[in-house]
C-alpha cells in the first residue's frame, strides 16, 4: 500500500508527499532529488522520537549518505523556541554545513517548524526534508511551507515560508504514538472536513471505529484524504493571504488555550475546543442549525476530543485572542461555517459575541 501526491507552488511542481507503511521506498526517494552520498546530513529529532525510532532511521540514511550528524532536543513545545534554533545553528556551524547540505526533520509538528525554519534562515537557505511521525505533522504541519517557533508563548510568532524538498510518511510509526497524541491529530483531521468537505466528514463519523482501531488501509486512505485538502488550499494560497487562513478553524480560541494552559494541553485537543466555540457562534449567527451544532460535538466526543475546558476565566482566553498573529487591523479574525463543509473568515464579530463562543466551552465547568 502506497500513496503519492505532488505539491506545487506558484503553478509549478515543487515537492512530493509520499504516503508508505515503511521507509523501504525513502532512499529511492531522496536519489531522486539529485543528492550525492558526499552532502552532509543533519537529522533533527527529539529525544523521544529518537528512544523509539533513531536507530533505524539512521541505517536508513546512512545507505545514502556518508555523513550523517543528529541534532536531538528534548521533547516538547517548550522547545519550539529560539534557543534551540541558535543551539542547531551552532551544531551546523560547528561541523562545517554549508549551502549545499541538508537537514532531515524526523518528528512531530514541533520538529518539523524548527527544523523547517532553521533551513530557511541558515545561510539564507539550505535543503530540508520532512519525515512527519506524528499524525497532525502527517495531516498538517509538514505540507505548505509554514515553519516557525513560539516567542515569549505566543504561538508560531516567528517564522517563514519556505517548501520543504520531500515528504515522506512511514505509517507504521503511528502505531508507537502515544493514544492523546493520536487523537490530537484527529482534531486536524475533522477540521478538514468541517472546513472543506462534508462528505470527507460524513465517511469520518462512517469510518470511526475503525480510524480508532488503527485499520491501515482505513488510516492510509484517511491520511491521504486529508493531505489532498491541504495541498488544495495551500497551491492556490501558498502564503496565506486569502484562502490559507480558513485552515485556521478553531485555532483563534485554540491557540489561546494552549497557550494560558502553558502548553500542558495538546494542540489537537484545543484545536478541537476552539472548533466548538467557532461552531457555537456559526449557529448563533443562524449558518448551521442546532442539530448540527450539536452533531459536531458528538462527533468530536467520539472521537475523544474534548468540547469544554476547565480551569481559565472567559475574560483570559479574549485576552490571549487578541495577542494571535492573525489579528487584522485590530480585529480578531474567526473563521466559521456557513454550512459543514463550506468556512468563511469573519473579522466584525464584537467581543460580546466572542466571549458568548468562549462561555459555551467553559460551561461544564461553571465560568
Amino acid at each position: 500500500m502506497s500513496k503519492s501526491i505532488t505539491v506545487s507552488y506558484e503553478g509549478k511542481p515543487c515537492y512530493p508527499i509520499r504516503i508508505e507503511q515503511d521507509f523501504q521506498k525513502l532512499p529511492e526517494e531522496i536519489q531522486k532529488l539529485g543528492y550525492g552520498s558526499d552532502q552532509k546530513i543533519c537529522i533533527v529529532t527529539d529525544d523521544q522520537v529518537a528512544g523509539l525510532h533513531l536507530k533505524a532511521f539512521e541505517d536508513v540514511i546512512k545507505s545514502c549518505f556518508n555523513n550523517v550528524h543528529t541534532f536531538c532536543f528534548s521533547a516538547g513545545e517548550a522547545q519550539k523556541n529560539l534557543d534551540t534554533v541558535q543551539k542547531l545553528y551552532e551544531h551546523l556551524i560547528n561541523n562545517y554545513f554549508d549551502r549545499h547540505d541538508i537537514l532531515i526533520a524526523f518528528g512531530g509538528g514541533v520538529t518539523g517548524d524548527l527544523t523547517g525554519f532553521t533551513a530557511a534562515t541558515y545561510l539564507r537557505g539550505i535543503d530540508f526534508i520532512q519525515i512527519p511521525t506524528t499524525l497532525l505533522s502527517q495531516v498538517d504541519s509538514s505540507i505548505g511551507g509554514k515553519t516557525g517557533v513560539d516567542f515569549l508563548q505566543y504561538k508560531n510568532m516567528v517564522g517563514a515560508f519556505y517548501q520543504p524538498r520531500l515528504v515522506y510518511m512511514n505509517l507504521s510509526l503511528l502505531k508507537t504514538l502515544p493514544n492523546e497524541q493520536f487523537l490530537s491529530g484527529m482534531g486536524e483531521i475533522l477540521k478538514h472536513g468541517l472546513i472543506k468537505s462534508a462528505s470527507y466528514f460524513s465517511w469520518l463519523k462512517e469510518n470511526a471505529k475503525s480510524i480508532l482501531n488503527l485499520q491501515p488501509d482505513i488510516l492510509e486512505e484517511m491520511i491521504y484524504k486529508s493531505c489532498r485538502i491541504k495541498q488544495d488550499v495551500v497551491e492556490r494560497d501558498p502564503k496565506e493571504k486569502g484562502e490559507r487562513a480558513l485552515l485556521n478553524f478553531g485555532h483563534t480560541i485554540g491557540h489561546a488555550i494552549e497557550k494560558l494552559s502553558d502548553f500542558k494541553l495538546p494542540h489537537g485537543q484545543c484545536v478541537a475546543i476552539g472548533m466548538a466555540a467557532a461552531c457555537h457562534l456559526s449557529c448563533n449567527l443562524g449558518h448551521i442549525a442546532c442539530a448540527e451544532y450539536g452533531g459536531i460535538k458528538d462527533t468530536l466526543a467520539y472521537f475523544g476530543l474534548m468540547d469544554h475546558v476547565c480551569g481559565l476565566s472567559a475574560q483570559e482566553i479574549l485576552s490571549a485572542t487578541k495577542s494571535d498573529k492573525k489579528m487584522l487591523a485590530g480585529q480578531v479574525k474567526f473563521i466559521l461555517l456557513e454550512s459543514v463543509g463550506n468556512a468563511y473568515a469573519n473579522s466584525q464579530l464584537t467581543d460580546e459575541q466572542i466571549l458568548t463562543a468562549i462561555l459555551s466551552v467553559l460551561e461544564q465547568n461553571g465560568a
